[in-house]
């Protein structure tokens, strides 16, 4: 580790390590999905008030669900429920809030809040609106041969061995309904028998197929029935076939070329959607779990994004068929490999972003840009790492590392201010009314949030026993409550590091002295001692780790243009270049005038800490959106 530049710069984190593998807050509650049988299209990304999500890069681990150990009900049972619950999506309506989203976000958290207080650069600071519309922020992952993903390739890999086309149009809606009951023993049919009109051998072959590729776990045989021939579709070993398409054991190993790679792997290009969400869409559609897919890095909701996806023995032909299947999705660059995509294998990402409606001038922003490549920004975890509501999730980190079971439950299931989904409210209402886990669960109709896991898990192991309740949440959303309270202390350290002792290394940065006390006294005043970081829960404890003080950013460019109508698109996504449209041409003069900026950033980094220093304004969700409101009043 370098002490002599400033991006060499670290600070030690005693007993707090930031895991680096942290999703960041996750959505609170699975959207409705909205499917088309069309080509992709575009969503209508005009001006919206809905800061709720600023894409970063920062590794995380699929969110599979955990049962916990014990009591009644079984994984399976609970995966069925799960399973009921997607079936039901499609009735959950968005709710009209009786106050604006602006209103709620008064609310929400600032900076100063997490410990964001200081900046490295002496220009003068200029206002914009950062994320006006989700496509003003575009995400290109960083591969780990150095390489930035694009789409810009569909077609799909030669191979004589994939069925022809006709497998996904040889079987009706109402075939393909039954045949995925059957699959899912959902009703009381041991098989299902499919009528082969026109019959002959190519078209019974491709019957055969349509079946076996479209509902893994499902044998076919051929019948004759008073004369006319039929295909039977059944189970070959019951449920324990299911439970193992179930799993990411090898779905139909029989019917994958050995000279083949077992993996897929594909550029997802996705809009206004988080990577997990993308992927649950895709495993519905492929009718497969999500857990056979692999990433390098999840991607947030609010933004345009284009990354890396492997998956275990899906074909490039279906997984091209989903392009005219699905919106704000497209999916292409197929390969065949032999192994998936890791967690942090990426180098990181590369940002493109648009900021609209700036002051600054044309002097002041090419000096906050020079001073951006030179000398870089504060190495802050952005505000996405906290939350957007009245109760900051490192508040509940804060709590599990107290032991304070109790405090943990009412953090997340109490009623608070800010954003959220009438129901969701409703719920903590009840809870607050009742203080009864299974009432307070009916008032949720998407229960894999985090509040409807937690109710689930005090319905089955009762109120005295919240840590094993608490362990039904998925491991991954777990630790993210601690890693935003690691984040936190994080932050704070930073800024009084800088406050203290400028830019400049100092004996103790890696050792943890110097400001050592500055540690102890903060974790003294949250009832934690430095020196003994060990939990009864092993998940739990901490080790020490560093990560640096100063990030320069690569590859950076920009450039201010000038235009009038604030809903059109400032420049190409892959989709755009992929359909051959001109990239947008700009007047000299405009009503508005627009910062684009180009630049990449290293793993577990926020590309709003930089757009930070870069204006010197607050990036919270609660200033962003009072500032968007007031532009557009």
């Amino acid at each position: 580790m370098e002490m002599t530049e400033m991006t060499g710069v670290s600070l030690k984190r005693g007993a707090l390590v930031v895991e680096d593998n942290d999703s960041g807050v996750p959505a609170e509650e699975t959207k409705k999905q909205k499917f088309s049988e069309c080509n992709l299209t575009k969503g209508q990304d005009g001006l919206q008030n809905d800061f709720l999500s600023i894409s970063e890069d920062v590794p995380g681990p699929p969110d599979t669900v955990s049962a916990g150990k014990g009591g009644e009900n079984s994984e399976a049972q609970l995966e069925d429920e799960e399973e009921e619950e997607e079936d039901g999506l499609s009735e959950v309506c968005e709710e009209e809030e009786s106050e604006s989203f602006a209103d709620m976000m008064k609310h929400g958290l600032t900076e100063a809040d997490v410990g964001i207080t200081k900046f490295v650069s002496s220009h003068q600071g200029f206002s914009g609106i950062l994320k006006e519309r989700y496509s003003d922020f575009v995400v290109h992952e960083i591969g780990k041969d150095g390489r930035i993903s694009h789409l810009n390739d569909l077609s799909i890999p030669v191979d004589e061995e994939d069925p022809s086309e006709d497998v996904f149009t040889v079987l009706t809606a109402e075939e393909k309904q039954r045949l995925e009951e059957l699959q899912l023993f959902k009703n009381k049919e041991t098989s299902v028998a499919i009528e082969v009109i026109e019959d002959t051998k190519e078209k019974r072959t491709v019957i055969h197929q349509a079946i076996k590729s479209l509902f893994p776990g499902l044998e076919t045989k051929t019948e004759d029935r008073e004369g006319k021939k039929y295909i039977v579709a059944y189970h070959a070993a019951g449920k324990k076939a299911l439970a193992k398409v179930r799993t990411a054991a090898d779905p139909r190993k029989h019917s994958w070329p050995k000279s083949r790679g077992s993996y897929c792997h594909f550029v997802l290009y996705k809009e206004n959607k988080d990577t997990m969400d993308a992927i649950n869409v895709l495993s519905r559609y492929l009718r497969v779990k999500p857990n056979i897919f692999s990433y390098m890095g999840t991607k947030d909701k609010r933004a345009i994004t284009v990354q890396e996806i492997a998956v275990l023995k899906i074909t490039a032909q279906r997984l091209a068929h989903l392009n005219k299947c699905l919106m704000n999705f497209k999916l292409g660059n197929f390969s065949y490999q032999k192994k998936p995509l890791k967690l942090g294998e990426l180098q990181g990402n590369h940002f493109t972003v648009v900021l609209r409606n700036i002051t600054g001038t044309d002097d002041q922003v090419q000096q906050a840009m020079n001073s951006l490549k030179e000398i870089g920004f504060i190495n802050y975890y952005g505000m996405q790492r906290f939350g957007t509501t009245a109760v900051p999730t490192y508040q509940v980190g804060r709590a599990i590392l107290q032991n304070s079971w109790t405090e943990v439950m009412d953090l997340i299931l109490k009623p608070r201010s800010g954003a959220e989904k009438g129901y969701l409210v409703k719920c903590r209402e009840e809870w607050a009314k009742t203080k009864d886990p299974t009432a307070a669960l009916r008032k949720l109709p998407v229960k894999r949030c985090v509040e409807g896991q937690l109710l689930r898990g005090l319905s089955k192991y009762g109120m005295k026993n919240i840590v094993s309740a608490f362990g039904i949440i998925p491991r991954n959303n777990r630790l993210m409550y601690i890693h935003s309270y690691q984040s936190y202390v994080w932050n704070n350290m930073v800024s009084k590091r800088i406050e203290d002792y400028g830019l400049k290394p100092v004996p103790g940065d890696l050792v943890l002295k110097g400001v050592r006390e500055a540690y102890r006294e903060m974790l003294t005043a949250d009832n934690l001692d430095i020196d003994n970081m060990r939990h009864k829960i092993r998940d739990y404890s901490l080790s020490g780790a560093y990560r640096k003080i100063i990030i320069r950013p690569q590859n950076v460019s920009w450039e201010v243009v000038a235009y009038d109508d604030p809903k059109i698109p400032l420049f190409n996504t892959d989709v755009d270049n992929l359909e051959g449209k001109p990239p947008p041409v700009f007047a000299s003069e405009g009503k508005y005038r627009a910062l684009k900026m180009d630049f990449s950033l290293p793993p577990s980094t926020y590309a709003t800490m930089a757009i930070r220093e870069v204006l010197k304004m607050d990036t919270s969700i609660k200033n962003q959106t009072q500032l968007n409101t007031t532009w557009l009043r």
